[in-house]
């Protein structure tokens, strides 16, 4: 990706002159957008790696990869947060991990980490670069020297068993790669979430992250079958069957621990068939709550399509009608939109079953094309964040999670949070939100705040998402659904499991990585 934005350059176009006007009428705000640097002209802070250290490192992965050009350690800078991304857009030196030591397999990393336990040296593993919470700051804490793991060249599909319908993966494995190689056995994984194209396997699985698919094919959580996991102190491999009564499931300290407990190496996952169909059905609600109850009564009768998603009036209005309409059709109130994958007579017959609930509850269909055209625009989404910001304009998300019972109280505060923290700093804001991943029992509620950037950005938007985690945590609802914890997020995690369980993390945490090297300052507070 390029290191100052999300993505690919190719990816990156100036606004149209339509939304350049809607800027400057709604935000007072030019639209044209800023001149950026060249990642050449970025001062960094000098490298601290000693040359003993590095020819330790050297001795692990062989010298040419461990890297302390400024290129590499500036693409290692951090994730793709607005926060991340406005930091790199600033002219003061930039922090950045020492070096950039790059391990060819489990073995490697493994010894990596015990060397840098032994020399007191912090690691932030590195998968696709796409955190958007902190998780790939690299925070030094008490060390003195921090570099970053990258796990790119673990990139192999390493075992298929299409009888099982698992497949094992090394955890540089990006989400394209894992598709291309998949294919070649007539199968998918069905993971898709917005950071897809560039996000690996060993990413999702320590994230805990959520695709676009999760109400056909579940969370990445869920399709974790087997892991592989180095620590400072040993090795890990856990998972031997579908499912066991031995004793709590030990996975679960590692999925979903963000390198600060383990790099996970290699994955194994649920996979499925390539599917032979897929069939599109757009709707629209007269609003959100109505909505919103409808896609409960889908998920709860077991009808759920693959994809099932709802946009609130905001975001239809301004993110999908596109001046009124969507794919030709015309649209108020709130767009849904649905996928059905697999074969012919199994899609056939989800549709129909799902089309007469979301029927029956007050939905309108409108045909196949706007739920075609939003699948087709998914993963652009980001570009248009970075146009917005180089057009002084702040675009950044937040996500959450909880019951149907609470859903609507939850958006209504955080909305409310939301708004209340920008208009106070001088910055009236726009809040969209949608649902796009839903359970029997609750759904997530994913947030797009738009304002104008103010004199301190960074500050201003810290600001407003304290409001709404805030917010979040009164309501009892999850910190974060989807995106993790990494560092924005961890002053509010002993909101949610308590200071014994922030306890027991630790004491884990003591037991396999005693020098506490293992990305500092995420997750644990």
């Amino acid at each position: 990706m390029v290191w100052d934005a999300w993505g690919v350059a190719s990816g990156h176009t100036p606004l149209p002159e339509q939304i350049r006007g809607l800027l400057t009428q709604v935000f007072g705000v030019s639209g044209e957008s800023a001149t950026r640097r060249d990642e050449g002209d970025v001062p960094l802070r000098p490298p601290v790696l000693t040359p003993d250290r590095r020819a330790g490192l050297a001795g692990i992965v062989g010298p040419a990869y461990v890297s302390t050009e400024s290129v590499d350690r500036l693409r290692h800078a951090g994730g793709k947060s607005t926060p991340d991304l406005l930091r790199r857009r600033d002219p003061a030196p930039q922090d950045a991990p020492d070096a950039v030591v790059l391990p060819a397999d489990h073995d490697e990393v493994a010894a990596v980490l015990a060397y840098c336990s032994e020399q007191g040296i912090a690691v932030v593993p590195f998968g696709g670069g796409t955190s958007v919470v902190g998780g790939l700051d690299p925070v030094r804490g008490d060390f003195d020297t921090v570099i970053a793991l990258d796990l790119r060249r673990l990139d192999a599909l390493l075992d298929c068993d299409p009888v099982s319908g698992t497949a094992t993966f090394g955890a540089g494995v990006t989400g394209p790669r894992a598709e291309q190689l998949l294919a070649e056995h007539g199968l998918s994984l069905g993971h898709f979430p917005q950071s897809f194209e560039f996000a690996s396997i060993g990413g999702f699985a320590a994230t805990r992250s959520s695709g676009q698919a999760s109400a056909g094919y579940g969370r990445f959580d869920d399709m974790v079958q087997r892991i592989r996991v180095a620590t400072p102190t040993g090795d890990v491999e856990l998972g031997r069957a579908p499912a066991s009564a031995a004793g709590p499931d030990l996975r679960e300290l590692f999925v979903g621990s963000e390198g600060a407990l383990g790099v996970l190496t290699e994955v194994t996952t649920r996979v499925h068939p390539a599917p032979d169909t897929t069939t599109h059905m757009a709707w629209s609600f007269p609003d959100f709550a109505t909505g919103a109850a409808a896609l409960r009564t889908v998920v709860q009768t077991g009808a759920a399509p693959t994809v099932l998603r709802l946009s609130d009036e905001a975001e239809t209005g301004l993110n999908l009608a596109r001046a009124g309409n969507v794919g030709g059709t015309s649209v108020s109130g709130c767009l849904a939109v649905t996928t059905f994958e697999g074969t012919a007579a199994h899609t056939a017959a989800r549709a129909a079953e799902a089309g007469a609930l979301l029927r029956a509850a007050g939905g309108t269909e409108l045909g196949p094309e706007p739920a075609r055209e939003w699948q087709h625009g998914r993963f652009a989404a980001p570009y248009l964040r970075d146009a917005l910001l180089d057009a002084g304009v702040l675009c950044e998300t937040l996500e959450t999670a909880t019951t149907w019972s609470a859903l609507a109280e939850l958006k209504a505060k955080v909305t409310a949070a939301l708004t209340d923290s920008l208009t106070a700093q001088g910055a009236p804001a726009l809040v969209m939100c949608h649902i796009s991943h839903t359970y029997p029992t609750g759904a997530s509620l994913y947030f797009t705040v738009v304002a104008k950037l103010l004199e301190e950005p960074i500050a201003q938007w810290r600001a407003a998402k304290a409001a709404a985690s805030d917010a979040i945590a009164a309501a009892g609802a999850t910190i974060t659904h989807h995106h993790a914890v990494g560092a924005d997020h961890r002053a509010w995690l002993p909101a949610e499991i308590g200071d014994l369980g922030i306890r027991v993390l630790r004491a884990v945490k003591q037991e396999i990585d005693p020098a506490g090297i293992l990305n500092p300052g995420k997750l644990l507070p």
